[in-house]
């Protein structure tokens, strides 16, 4: 019996630091990235074809209203870009742009477009 326990409490003792960084590792996984406005600058130009001109209508794959981004919240933002990269939203052209993007870009779109009038 205590041949058991001598096998346990180091076995225990690897469960616990496991436990201990495995709950660290998953808050950094969970961490929002933080965009950077000025890195987007750089970022925008695919953006703004369509994005930038008010009024603007999409004639592929029909016509279609092309929403103002400037102003919106940065959490939509982010949601919207990872729902065409994803197929759960689906537009030819978003769907190319969305799924060429890293995540720091995403974070950085929508911290450039959330801070536009």
């Amino acid at each position: 019996m205590r041949l058991g326990i001598r096998r346990a409490v180091p076995a225990l003792a690897v469960l616990a630091a496991c436990s201990i960084f495995g709950t660290a590792r998953a808050a950094d996984a969970a961490a929002p990235i933080e965009g950077n406005i000025d890195d987007a600058k750089n970022k925008i130009s695919m953006c703004i074809g369509c994005h930038g001109i008010p009024g603007y209508r999409a004639s592929f794959p029909e016509v279609y209203h092309v929403p103002k981004i400037g102003g919106q919240n940065a959490a939509y933002i982010t949601a919207a870009l990872n729902a065409y990269a994803t197929g759960a939203r689906s537009h030819p052209t978003m769907d190319a742009i969305a799924k060429s993007l890293s995540e720091q870009d995403i974070a950085d779109l929508a911290a450039y477009y959330a801070n536009q009038k």
